[in-house]
């Protein structure tokens, strides 16, 4: 498995890439071990088995990753949603201020004439 379809450029996508390094060579190393344990096995065998588990590791680990950033890509939303209502709020609210200081106004300059 190569692992540089995962990189992405940047100190982050440098990060995630040495991440998933280490997560795939210990998903090796624990197959290995797996495979070690088992007795009569052939080499061909056991190269199958530490392929298919270190595979099902990786597998695991990229729907974990998918799941994150849903979830996260969805508080995303959820907070600018939230966010924008609350800006238009304030926007409203910062309106209806300034009409009744200028209706004030207009009135304490109407009283002061008349």
């Amino acid at each position: 498995m190569d692992a540089s379809d995962e990189y992405a450029p940047g100190p982050t996508g440098t990060e995630a890439f040495l991440y998933w390094e280490a997560h795939r060579r210990t998903a090796c190393r624990r197959a290995a071990v797996f495979a070690g344990r088992v007795a009569g096995l052939s080499e061909a065998q056991r190269a199958e088995i530490e392929w298919w588990y270190a595979e099902e590791q990786l597998q695991l680990c990229r729907k974990m990753r998918r799941h994150i950033t849903d979830h996260f890509t969805s508080i995303e939303r959820h907070h600018a949603r939230r966010y924008a209502r609350l800006r238009r709020g304030a926007y409203a609210v910062t309106t209806l201020i300034g009409m009744v200081m200028a209706l004030v106004c207009g009135v304490v300059l109407l009283s002061g004439i008349g």
